[in-house]
């Protein structure tokens, strides 16, 4: 396969005005994933996935899937039960969690606050300093329950904030942003050498977010274990509206996907993409897969569980500036256990539950026998194809039709 030339992404882009192009790009409700030649039996496929370690055994997980490190989807309750379940759930290291001794009291104030209120509300709460001694308290309580422990924090607290949890016994680390590069300047405090945490930490690192082939390719060379993927597509996430950021998925996995098989081709070390937000539907997990990430990060999803510490409501990670709150608090509602929400069996018509099955039922139909198989998946573009003859579903608001679809 010939690599791509700036001719070739010339050519998909289209004047917007004078002397200005921009590039055409695409978001899950415009793509659909063409059947296969053969099919599989869905049980006799393999959807493990593996992030690499420095010590040489990777670090498996019995389903693609992570749980966003929000308040309203991970605590250690759920954390626990998530890995129970083959999955791993991040929880933040700069949360209600490790800012409050009895975080319960503060996630009830959010959720009975009203709405014009919330949001002044929510950068109070995340004005409280961190409880360093909260961080190994958490990690602690997870891995007591013997599952894996992975925590999340922003750059400039991740040298400090990595210690402490390597030293709790921290399975995995994760430098979240939200927009991740390598070369950051600032002259009023000191960068974060992601270099030197990925080789100072002997957990795996994971960094995110970010959306763009050269600016992936860089983070990877530092040695991390995964990239997260996605910028401004998350149910709660604000950052299209208040900053004008965002690609939409599609194209930005596909994107991350290139730098990773390039990466691959010119060291010989497999760095794992992550998709992160946009998938509250099992077809819009599949579609991530298939156009190339190795897992998906989900928070609104999982927001619904009965585990969830939001009770139904979701809101996105705070900011530290307090000027311009990013994120809001949604009402997704409870739908059932955290486990029918990924195993089934689905009580609701629109995709929400069940998404491990609706990840092995569509690789049977592709084809794959494993998710490296999947994401060579033949993808189409149809805007119309997820209302196509669902006439009767619009009308009552059932399936695709329904408000959340």
């Amino acid at each position: 396969m010939r690599e791509e030339t700036l001719e070739d992404f010339d050519q998909m882009s289209m004047f917007i005005g004078r002397n200005r192009k921009a590039r055409v790009t695409y978001g899950f409700d415009e793509i659909a994933l063409v059947p296969g030649q053969v099919t599989i039996n869905p049980n006799e496929v393999d959807i493990t996935f593996e992030m690499p370690r420095q010590t040489g055994n990777p670090l498996k997980l019995g389903i693609p899937i992570l749980a966003s490190a929000m308040d309203g989807v991970v605590d250690v309750r759920f954390a626990i039960e998530m890995g129970r379940l083959g999955g791993l759930a991040v929880l933040n290291l700069e949360g209600v969690q490790t800012r409050y001794k009895n975080p319960e009291e503060v996630l009830l104030k959010v959720l009975e606050a009203e709405k014009d209120h919330v949001t002044a509300l929510l950068q109070k709460i995340y004005q409280e300093p961190v409880q360093e001694d909260l961080i190994a308290a958490r990690i602690k309580q997870i891995k007591d329950a013997g599952v894996l422990a992975a925590v999340s924090s922003i750059p400039q607290k991740a040298e400090r904030y990595g210690q402490i949890a390597q030293e709790a016994g921290a399975d995995l680390f994760v430098v979240q942003s939200t927009v991740s590069t390598v070369r950051h300047i600032s002259t009023e405090y000191r960068s974060l050498d992601l270099a030197k945490l990925c080789r100072d930490l002997r957990c795996p690192v994971i960094v995110g977010n970010t959306v763009g082939f050269e600016v992936t390719l860089e983070i990877m060379e530092c040695g991390v274990a995964g990239v997260l993927v996605g910028v401004g597509p998350g149910a709660a996430c604000t950052s299209r509206g208040v900053l004008g950021l965002g690609v939409p998925q599609v194209t930005a996995t596909v994107d991350c996907a290139a730098a990773r098989d390039y990466h691959l081709k010119r060291t010989g070390r497999y760095v794992p993409i992550i998709t992160d937000g946009g998938m509250s539907k099992g077809g819009d997990v599949c579609k991530a897969l298939a156009c190339g990430s190795d897992a998906v990060m989900i928070g609104s999803a999982f927001a619904k569980a009965i585990e969830a510490p939001g009770k139904g409501y979701h809101w996105g990670m705070a900011t530290p500036h307090a000027n311009l709150p990013r994120g809001t608090r949604i009402r997704v509602g409870t739908t059932g256990p955290l486990r029918q929400i990924l195993f089934g069996p689905a009580e609701v018509d629109d995709g929400s539950q069940n998404l491990v099955g609706a990840i092995t039922t569509c690789m049977g139909n592709v084809g794959a026998a494993n998710l490296r198989e999947f994401q060579e998946t033949e993808v189409i573009i149809a805007p119309s194809i997820r209302t196509e003859g669902k006439l009767f579903q619009q009308a009552q608001m059932v399936g695709m039709g329904s408000r959340n679809s």
